[in-house]
């Protein structure tokens, strides 16, 4: 053992394997190097836990700044743990140490176990919480794991795929194959379930690039739901940063999480598919000050939370859950940028969608372009080639361009926007060309690209495409909230009926409308994302909050798919794929000679628009000429009209046009075309080969 393994070091955070427990495999001696952040701690221990529940506790013995460390002789792979913190009690002052409560540390790599609740969760006494409460936390609340870092990675090499080419499908990990018949039982809704063959031919065959998996990093499953029967699905509860959610675990809870984590990321990208993580760092579980202790709260909670200034007994929110990250503070970015890195450099993942990222650049309460947050994510060569993608809003402010100029962010906009024009709205004409182009109004003034914004017209948060085309109301009793939760507001239309029904016209005029937002998602510039499961017609019966919903409600049912729509959304990614000029990298300009990506933006009768066109409240068609350099043109045509309206078309740049796609299953192209009807409610798509 060499000279540094004879003393402990303050960093790396958390547990680092020395000898032979470096490897899960190791037969020698284990030892280990803990080191906790805690600027107010008067002592810190580590906490073994035997198999029987048998605790033995060591003393961090040396402390460095505000970091306690310690050698501890005896830990390796499988090793359960848990932190005791002492120090004052004083929830005015914001300080909430209670040495009675077992914490988990907030850089375990796996954690196996699940909370039962009741007092000895809160740090404080239930029926008085000024009170400090003795009652031990031990048994009641999960473990961390010891884990090694010694997967076989082989020739796992990251897809990199530029930002123009990407199509993102957001997912959810037990959701997509819980129910897939072709996935082995005993790996359903797992890391391994993913990784198998049949899911990700699926995927393949779509025509995506990158997955975008809802939370997966360790979660917590709330008593106020469990007590009503309910769960939480989506998982934006986080409690462990650096640890893969066990419960998605088909090799059990004891670190075996991990590995499967691993297999599956180089399984995805041996298909060349990217896997884009929903994080969750601007809150935890931890709730409000009448919420539980499970581990920042009770390590360092001045630090770690944003309190309120003058009120520190009170926390400071701007995510709606009871809490907020406090990204003034060095100690609480260290834990983000750690979990960052350690998701690129030890799971290989290929990037970030952060929820409620304004709440991270909030440094003073106010939202800023160069927070300390993305500043140092902008610095850190570790992160440069991962895919930062932000959510771009919070409870206090909606911040869409907002971003530094290599993040990527969720066009709120786009979707707001495309529902609008598709359900008939006025005025709508102007912003929805933007959205088509790129939304050049949002990003081109700042000098960012297309690629800044991505398009969307669902999310796991509110309707399936299927339920926006069939529902004009929210129908979220199951939530056990009187159906007062989710959004009321949803730009829905359900084209003449509320729900199922057996009538033809109505659900023709249905699989238009979802033909229609799919193509316009799929051929916008910019980086679409596809809800998944919209792509096969999944509904959730008109629940647009299904945040609760762990059952069929929300998981994908392979056995109800809606071929016709799945062939029809890959035959767009096939096209997005094959001709750049539906994927600019940058925003197109007038044609020109040294114009690589042009565009014309004409009205039905084929004239450029005047400026009091878009201003004309019933405006309802346009059509875009799409070029790329010595490659193929398109025309788009699109009709919200409730009648059907003669395009004219221009002279073909190459070949004469032919019909490219279209939402109107009888829709027919003559050569040579000058004019063509599109009938109500419809997009056709020319195309004109080089």
């Amino acid at each position: 053992m060499s000279a540094s393994h004879d003393r402990s070091h303050p960093y790396p955070l958390g547990v680092s394997l020395h000898g032979q427990g470096e490897r899960s495999d190791g037969d020698g001696p284990t030892r280990a190097n803990v080191a906790v952040y805690s600027s107010s701690a008067d002592a810190v221990e580590f906490c073994v836990f035997d198999g029987d529940g048998t605790e033995t506790r060591h003393l961090l013995t040396s402390r460095t700044g505000h970091v306690f460390h310690a050698l501890v002789d005896g830990v390796g792979p499988g090793t359960k743990y848990a932190l005791r913190v002492h120090g004052p009690w004083n929830p005015a002052a914001g300080f909430r140490h209670n040495a009675h409560k077992v914490l988990l540390d907030p850089h375990a790599t796996a954690i196996s176990g699940e909370y039962v609740w009741g007092q000895p969760l809160f740090g404080h006494d239930m029926n008085d919480p000024e009170t400090m409460d003795e009652t031990d936390g031990a048994g009641s609340t999960p473990l961390c794991v010891v884990t090694a870092d010694d997967f076989d990675w082989g020739d796992d090499t990251p897809p990199l795929v530029p930002l123009e080419d990407t199509v993102i499908y957001e997912t959810h990990v037990k959701g997509f194959t819980q129910l897939h018949p072709d996935v082995p039982d005993e790996i359903r809704g797992t890391y391994a379930g993913l990784a198998h063959p049949a899911a990700i031919k699926h995927l393949t065959d779509l025509g995506v690039t990158a997955v975008e998996l809802m939370p997966v990093h360790q979660f917590v499953q709330d008593d106020n739901l469990t007590g009503k029967g309910l769960r939480n699905y989506w998982g934006y509860n986080s409690i462990g940063f650096l640890a893969p959610h066990a419960e998605y675990s088909s090799a059990g809870s004891d670190g075996g999480q991990v590995n499967e984590f691993k297999a599956m990321v180089k399984a995805l990208h041996a298909a060349g598919l990217e896997v884009i993580l929903d994080v969750v760092y601007n809150h935890t579980a931890e709730g409000n000050d009448l919420g539980p202790t499970l581990s920042f709260k009770g390590i360092d909670n001045e630090v770690y939370y944003r309190l309120v200034e003058g009120d520190e007994a009170h926390y400071f929110d701007t995510t709606g859950t009871g809490n907020s990250l406090n990204v003034a503070h060095p100690a609480a970015l260290g834990v983000i940028m750690d979990s960052l890195r350690y998701w690129v450099q030890h799971m290989h993942v290929d990037g970030f969608r952060f929820d409620l990222a304004t709440t991270l650049t909030r440094q003073d309460g106010e939202a800023s372009h160069h927070s300390a947050f993305t500043d140092m994510i902008a610095q850190d060569p570790i992160l440069a080639p991962a895919k930062m993608i932000a959510e771009p809003w919070d409870t206090a402010g909606y911040q869409v361009g907002g971003f530094p100029a290599d993040w990527s962010e969720w066009n709120g906009k786009f979707r707001d926007d495309v529902r609008a024009f598709w359900t008939g709205e006025d005025s709508v004409l102007g912003t929805l060309s933007q959205r088509v182009l790129g939304s050049p109004d949002v990003y081109e003034g700042d000098r960012r690209s297309p690629v800044a914004g991505v398009g969307f017209v669902t999310a796991h948060d509110g309707f399936t495409l299927h339920d926006l085309t069939s529902y004009n109301h929210k129908h979220n009793s199951a939530n056990g909230e009187d159906n007062n939760d989710g959004e009321s507001d949803n730009k829905s239309f359900n084209n003449g009926a509320e729900g199922p029904t057996d009538d033809e016209a109505v659900n023709e005029r249905r699989a238009r409308a979802r033909r229609n937002l799919l193509a316009t998602l799929l051929l916008s510039a910019g980086v679409p994302m596809l809800l998944g499961g919209d792509e096969m017609g999944r509904t959730q019966g008109g629940n647009n909050n299904a945040y609760c919903q762990d059952n069929e409600l929300s998981w994908f049912h392979w056995d109800a798919v809606d071929l016709e729509l799945l062939e029809f959304t890959k035959s767009l990614t096939g096209l997005r794929a094959a001709h750049p000029a539906l994927r600019p990298a940058w925003f197109r300009h007038a044609p020109g000679d040294d114009v690589l990506d042009w565009v014309r933006v004409l009205r039905s009768d084929g004239e450029e628009f005047a400026d009091s066109d878009w201003d004309n409240p019933e405006a309802r068609t346009v059509m875009f000429l799409l070029g790329h350099r010595d490659a193929d043109t398109f025309a788009l045509l699109l009709n919200s009209a409730e009648n059907g309206v003669e395009f004219a078309i221009p002279a073909a740049p190459g070949q004469d046009w032919q019909l490219a796609s279209s939402s109107d299953a009888e829709q027919v192209v003559r050569s040579p075309v000058t004019t063509l009807i599109v009938r109500d409610a419809s997009f056709t798509l020319l195309q004109s080969k080089n």
